[in-house]
């Protein structure tokens, strides 16, 4: 049933594609004389994109790239209307004449930068608070399926990482630093009203592909907490609010518009293994050399491949008799993943409209969104097996046909004397007998309704009501012959093998505010009030139903859990004389998640700022067009803290096959067993942890705003941080307690410059810069100062059991590398075991470790710029990172001698090439060898396109581009990429580059 009616979807598009272009069709169909001419801005520059409609019909087109139209017309006589954002719309009466050039005239309200806010909007120039806001023009271009993507490297102090390369891969976004060790680090992100939950769905690699990136009209960016301090309890890392694409304001106007993509994805880097050559070299007289085979395999090219994606969507907006603005659009992504076996096929249907009744006195937003995604999951675990595996040996091997025919180690050198469970597997072997689906399904909507009350237009009431749903089901399959289980064996020698693992899952999220907003101006008094109610539930349910080994007792685990949270909060906008402004934000929280005594919680923030442009004293100054001093200090909070939503609760977990009681029935004969129940540890008083943030900031402006920016200082500081601590024998259920004890401090310096350099009729080029530095500092972990607490060492890592390499400790940043400090040679070369003994009491222990850096780039930055000649466009965007470090694990798990054969295991492994650097006998896994600069320089995507004039017969406009994504990187790293969320390399989905060529075209 599901195939069926995912393949209904997909007709549905396809259906919705045809009729569109039938409508686009008949629109510009039957015309008999033409009309054209020139729109030009108020410098007598170009304006491409103007809407050019006949009044009162759904008749009209777009100026293009050199601001041209033509317009095919049935009759003298008729009014033709130019509109474009930001512009008064004129009118022209048609006669006889066969050219109208236009000249647009600014509108100074509409063209100054709105920015969406919390519960509202402000414009760029009135802001108090450290907002930025990207919209779909300085989008970033090419092969981007996540919205995500279209934000990387544009904001100062936000830096996304992409989890990887795999089809609708995360990213980690971290807004300043981040603020917590334990609890979520991620923004709050906000869809068209709707808070949504940032940890996602099983089945989903990134919850934010609900959102299709080209129905995005901007994505607005709240750092400081006198911006996000409206969200109170979940913003203390930033929020993030994206607006979805409305309908046309303009009247009886349609627009058609489709853009289609397909691209290709390859690798362009590998890790740096030995050849089977140079493995039969290094093998040579060592033991183990009587297990190499004949074959010569590249494991990498095997389970890696060139991937073909395609990407299809159409929109359809417009204006129903002037009080129904309307977009709908549908989209479709086909994203082949370079692991073999990985994909993502998502289907993606949008609606808003946006009427008014009653005289305009009352306004709807409404939209609804809904998104079908079917994941198929390459086994990424082939990612490490390709590197260890032998090279001489063969992909499939006829002594196995019991493991599927491919190639397995075994105990001994007897193929059926069972699976050797410790050696690597084979690639292939788990690429093709692996099976790893999810379908997903989820939905957003929301209704907002205002209402400017009839001869009382300075106050409006205001609903916001929404909701997101999500559902999923999916599961893993592992056949009976499956070569890597360790379940697996020979038949006679083990019955069972195999595995199969089913899940499902709901998540439930709706939000209700009241709230109403009051404007009044009087003389130079302006004032903006707004206060409200919010009140929020999260429910999430699933099963999971799992076998392992056909023949055993399935086990279905139901689970269910919910929070709710509960608000009210206010905004008052003071300014005077359209100079001096002051913002007062404040918000109550209360949720679920907590005990009573810590239910609520208080985040109040306040803001002030100095027009300084618009004093007499600088009127003379005209260089200067826009000048602006910001202060603001407030609190939010973080209920997210990563442990379930009944911290505070004495809970249970039930243990599972291996931890049964049996007992004995005589009336039976048999033995019956029952699972045990254990108590965990638990706080009553835990409760959110509070960031407190300082910001000052300068917006500027210069040349007639031909250069813009802004410069930040910040400092934050977290109390009530959550840390595990020790606690004395028989006081609770456990021997380490999570709970508030700790503080941290962030503080940084933020840039930003956009430069219009050149602005001519036929050339145009802008640039833009961001910088950011920031510096995170734990500043405390116990409940008293002791000197003797070393930290919590974190950051697992491959190589041994309960191998860590990282630690949090007071005066160091988060996660910072904890290793000791290798000694060299006369030639540059590591000498294994040899370390500094840095304590000098003449051995080497744990003592002896030291911080050799850590993951969190000191200074990064963002770039972009576009050129516009005549026709052609070009643009690209990258970004830089500087003072951070990266963990080898690949080359400290794959470059020592004792792992070329491993007798207990019976099997061969190969290693990494750096093994000729250090020529270690056994690993040296706590060596800062393998600390590595995490520097470079990124190019993220590079665009070239070409707008053809009259297409059609000036009936459509057409675009056609090609872009390339991840095309090159400057760094230093050994490894694959240096870019990786936590700083431990440990054989990611490597990231890589596409090539696409695309086109668009809107009638």
């Amino acid at each position: 049933m599901n195939e069926n009616l995912h393949f209904s979807c997909k007709h549905l598009v396809c259906t919705l594609l045809c009729i569109l272009f039938t409508l686009g069709g008949n629109i510009v169909s039957a015309q008999e004389k033409s009309i054209k001419g020139t729109v030009v801005d108020e410098n007598g520059a170009p304006l491409p994109g103007v809407a050019v409609v006949v009044k009162g019909t759904t008749h009209g087109t777009t100026t293009n790239f050199d601001g041209e139209y033509i317009l095919n017309l049935s009759s003298d006589n008729v009014t033709l209307s130019f509109s474009y954002i930001g512009y008064l719309t004129k009118d022209f009466l048609v006669g006889s004449e066969m050219r109208i050039d236009v000249p647009m005239e600014v509108d100074a309200e509409q063209l100054e930068e709105v920015l969406v806010i919390g519960y509202g909007s402000t414009t760029k120039k009135d802001a108090t608070g450290s907002v930025e806001a990207v919209t779909a023009d300085g989008f970033n271009k090419g092969a981007i399926n996540s919205p995500q993507g279209l934000l990387q490297g544009k904001v100062a102090g936000v830096q996304i990482t992409t989890g990887g390369g795999a089809p609708g891969s995360g990213s980690t976004i971290r807004i300043r630093g981040g603020s917590s060790l334990i609890a979520s680090n991620d923004p709050l992100i906000v869809i068209d009203g709707v808070p949504v939950d940032s940890d996602g769905i099983s089945g989903m690699r990134n919850p934010l592909n609900a959102i299709n990136p080209a129905d995005i009209e901007s994505m607005t960016v709240l750092k400081d907490a006198s911006a996000t301090a409206i969200y109170g309890s979940r913003a203390s890392n930033g929020v993030i609010i994206i607006t979805t694409k409305k309908g046309s304001t303009n009247e009886s106007s349609i627009n058609v518009n489709y853009n289609g993509s397909v691209s290709v994805n390859t690798l362009n880097n590998q890790v740096d293994v030995l050849s089977a050559d140079q493995y039969r070299d290094i093998m040579s007289g060592r033991p183990g050399e009587h297990l190499l085979g004949s074959a010569n395999t590249n494991w990498q090219n095997e389970v890696f491949q060139n991937s073909v994606s395609t990407d299809h969507n159409v929109g359809v907006s417009g204006n129903v008799k002037g009080w129904l603005p309307y977009r709908a659009s549908a989209g479709y992504t086909m994203d082949n993943g370079t692991l073999k076996g990985s994909s993502m096929d998502r289907t993606t249907l949008n609606l808003n409209l946006s009427p008014k009744f009653l005289d305009d006195h009352l306004s709807v937003n409404a939209s609804i969104k809904g998104m079908f995604v079917n994941n198929k999951f390459g086994n990424d675990g082939a990612i490490g097996s390709a590197v260890s595996y032998d090279p001489t040996q063969p992909i499939y091997d006829s002594r196995f046909p019991h493991y599927g025919g491919y190639h397995t180690w075994t105990t001994t050198d007897d193929p059926l004397s069972g699976r050797s469970v410790n050696a690597p597997s084979n690639p292939m072997a788990m690429i093709n007998q692996n099976s790893n689906t999810s379908n997903v399904n989820r939905s957003i909507g929301n209704a907002q309704i205002d209402y400017k009350i009839h001869g009382f237009e300075d106050l409006v009431l205001k609903v916001n009501a929404g909701y997101d749903y999500s559902s999923a089901k999916g599961g893993v399959y592992e056949g009976i012959e499956t070569s890597w289980n360790e379940n697996n064996a020979p038949s006679g020698i083990e019955e069972k093998g195999g595995f199969v693992s089913d899940y499902t899952q709901e998540k439930r999220n709706e939000v209700l505010d009241l709230f109403a907003q009051y404007n009044k101006e009087i003389g130079k008094h302006r004032f903006d009030v707004m206060g409200g109610y919010s009140w929020q539930h999260f429910l999430q349910e699933g099963t999971t139903v799992e076998q392992n080994g056909y023949g055993y007792e399935m086990k279905n685990q139901p689970w269910a859990t919910e929070y709710y949270l509960m608000s009210f909060f206010g905004r008052a906008n003071y300014t005077f004389n359209n100079k001096y402004m002051a913002t007062v934000t404040v918000r109550q929280d209360g949720t679920s998640r907590f005990s009573p005594q810590n239910r609520w919680g208080t985040f109040p923030s306040l803001a002030l700022a100095w027009k300084i442009k618009e004093e007499p004293w600088m009127q003379s100054v005209n260089f200067v067009s826009d000048l602006k001093l910001r202060a603001g200090v407030g609190v939010t909070g973080q209920q997210n803290i990563g442990a379930g939503d009944y911290p505070y609760m004495n809970t249970y977990t039930r243990g599972d096959e291996y931890s049964r009681y049996g007992f004995y029935n005589p009336s039976t004969g048999q033995w019956e067993y029952f699972n045990t129940i254990r108590p965990e540890g638990y706080d009553e008083n835990i409760k959110w942890e509070q960031t407190t943030t300082y910001n000052i900031g300068l917006d500027y402006g210069l040349f007639n705003d031909r250069l813009t920016g802004s410069a930040e200082v910040y400092y934050r500081l977290t109390d009530d941080l959550l840390n595990y601590i020790p606690v004395p024998g028989g006081s609770n259920l456990t021997n380490m307690l999570l709970t508030n004890v700790g503080s941290m401090e962030n503080k940084g310096v933020e840039l930003s410059l956009n430069a219009k350099i050149i602005q001519r009729q036929d050339f145009h080029w802008d640039f833009g810069v961001n910088m950011t530095w920031n510096d995170s500092k734990i500043t405390k972990l116990t409940t008293v100062d002791d000197p003797s607490y070393e930290g919590v060492k974190v950051g697992g890592i491959a190589g041994g059991t309960g191998e860590t390499i990282q630690i949090h400790r007071v005066g160091y940043t988060p996660y910072s590398f904890l290793v000791y400090e290798q000694i060299y040679d006369d030639n540059g070369k590591p000498i294994e075991g040899a370390y500094v003994d840095r304590n000098g009491d003449g051995k080497i222990d744990e003592q002896d470790k030291y911080i050799a850096g850590d993951p969190m780039a000191n200074l990064f930055f963002g770039f972009t710029t576009r050129l516009m000649y005549k026709n052609w466009e070009f643009s690209m965007a990258g970004r830089a990172q500087f003072g951070a470090q990266v963990y080898n694990n690949v080359d400290s798990n794959n470059s020592a001698y004792d792992q070329l054969y491993v007798s207990a295991n019976n099997n061969t492994n190969n290693v990494t090439t750096d093994i000729y650097n250090t020529g270690f006998q056994s690993r040296q896994l706590h060596s800062d060898y393998y600390i590595q600069s995490a520097n470079f320089l990124r190019i993220d995507n590079i665009m070239v396109g070409y707008n053809f004039n009259n297409f059609l017969k000036g009936k459509a406009n057409l675009r056609v581009f090609g872009t390339v994504n991840n095309p090159v990187i400057f760094t230093n790293y050994k490894g694959v990429d240096p870019e990786i969320s936590g700083g431990i390399d440990n054989n990611m989905y490597p990231r890589p580059t596409t090539y696409m060529l695309g086109f668009n075209v809107n009638f």
